[in-house]
């Protein structure tokens, strides 16, 4: 069990840099001056293979999660896990929003400005902090 709870620290650690740093290029990405497509293109390649490989993080993180949960009975029926989970939930959501908002910047649709990104890059942070707290501290 102590196996699969240090891999799935390192994954979920992992996945959340890929967060992290995904929501910056979009920041950029909102900063490319019309008529750049050098430096748009660039960025846009730089987060397809950011998003993918986060992904590639996002898979056993919650493989492993799950395993501690079902398989071990780690926070079954308390409280602190059940608003992890909503926090998980949470997390892939984002991790999703992610992607279409990849997906909007590649099209060309995307009309959010580099502030509305930065507050954006701000919400994993929040996750994070959310989720160490309840599996540290436990407070309910």
């Amino acid at each position: 069990m102590l196996w699969a709870k240090a891999f799935h620290i390192v994954f979920v650690a992992s996945w959340f840099a890929g967060l992290f740093y995904l929501p910056r290029i979009f920041v950029n990405l909102a900063m490319v001056p019309e008529g750049s497509t050098a430096e748009r293109d660039r960025l846009l390649l730089m987060a397809r293979k950011l998003l993918r490989f986060t992904t590639m993080l996002a898979v056993p993180a919650l493989a492993l999660g799950l395993w501690l949960w079902l398989g071990y009975g780690i926070g079954r029926g308390s409280g602190w896990m059940h608003a992890k989970l909503a926090i998980v939930l949470l997390t892939i959501g984002y991790h999703h929003a992610c992607a279409v908002v990849l997906r909007k910047f590649a099209a060309g649709q995307s009309r959010r400005s580099h502030t509305w990104f930065r507050w954006f890059n701000e919400l994993p942070v929040l996750f994070l902090l959310g989720a160490v707290i309840l599996v540290v501290v436990k407070p309910f």
